[in-house]
């Protein structure tokens, strides 16, 4: 008897543990599926707060109706498997591994869609890089204005991802001397002139675009999207009321849904606790 009772006992919880964890309450089940990349904390207070980003967008964006995962490491070949858009916000994240690289170039080709901010573009191989999201900046190079405005002039108003988004002046940081993809070429959504700081030098008053699109395909595979957004340095500026819902647009966009799913979302009504003994 006492062995036909642990045998149940084991039945039952090998059952138990095969079984899907509850989901978080209001998740949405169909939304778009987003892995947040970020990495530790790399400046002084207010700025690159890769950690604060992961803990406030994966709330965020699964409240938009997002299923979100995510870490301050590079995901997995497995957790591609199942993701449609990685949202990266860490510096240098371009210095991939081997295994880093296969990942991605898997997870591209089969249509993945990728959203990179600020220094995540920057990296030993720019031209590398450029070919996953239409641009890269190498490591090490004086090519940054550091703290300065960063006056917006949006070139496509025509698109969806643009809808909020006005010629505002963000105090922030932008890059030049990039390398870009060519073929095909990126989509600029908005440039600004680089200030004239010290670091600008020469450069100063050159126009680079700061938000862009990047739609390719690599070796025969599908469509893949990307996008990025070159700020972020001045971690404030991601809770701007613009710039948040064009991120949004953005994401959605990536992943190849309606460009507004995540910004008309409505979560579901939270269900009402019967209530407890000895409680009006």
């Amino acid at each position: 008897m006492r062995i036909d009772c642990l045998i149940v006992a084991s039945t039952l919880m090998l059952t138990a543990a095969a079984q899907p964890p509850p989901r978080p309450w209001g998740q949405n089940p169909n939304g778009v599926r987003v892995f947040l990349w970020a990495g530790l904390k790399t400046h002084g207070p207010g700025q690159h707060d890769y950690p604060q980003f992961l803990a406030d967008w994966s709330k965020l964006l699964t409240d938009r109706g997002a299923i979100v995962d995510g870490s301050l490491h590079a995901p997995s070949a497995a957790d591609l498997e199942h993701t449609d858009v990685v949202v990266i916000y860490k510096g240098d994240a371009a210095y991939l591994s081997d295994e880093g690289k296969a990942a991605f170039a898997a997870f591209v080709k089969r249509g993945g869609g990728l959203i990179s901010f600020h220094d995540s573009l920057c990296g030993p191989d720019p031209a590398a890089f450029a070919a996953y999201v239409g641009g890269g900046k190498k490591h090490g190079e004086v090519n940054f204005t550091l703290d300065a405005p960063v006056h917006y002039e949006v070139v496509d108003k025509t698109s969806p991802i643009m809808k909020d988004m006005s010629e505002l002046t963000l105090f922030d940081e932008s890059f030049y001397k990039m390398t870009w993809a060519e073929n095909p070429a990126i989509h600029v959504l908005a440039t600004a002139k680089i200030a004239p700081t010290r670091f600008a030098g020469e450069h100063k008053g050159e126009v680079v675009p700061q938000m862009w699109t990047y739609e390719h395909s690599l070796e025969g595979g599908p469509p893949a999207r990307a996008f990025v957004w070159m700020q972020g340095h001045t971690y404030a500026n991601f809770a701007n009321y613009q710039i948040q819902r064009t991120l949004l647009r953005a994401i959605a966009w990536v992943g190849k849904r309606p460009v507004d799913e995540l910004i008309d979302y409505v979560a579901p009504p939270r269900p009402t606790r019967p209530p407890t003994a000895g409680t009006q």
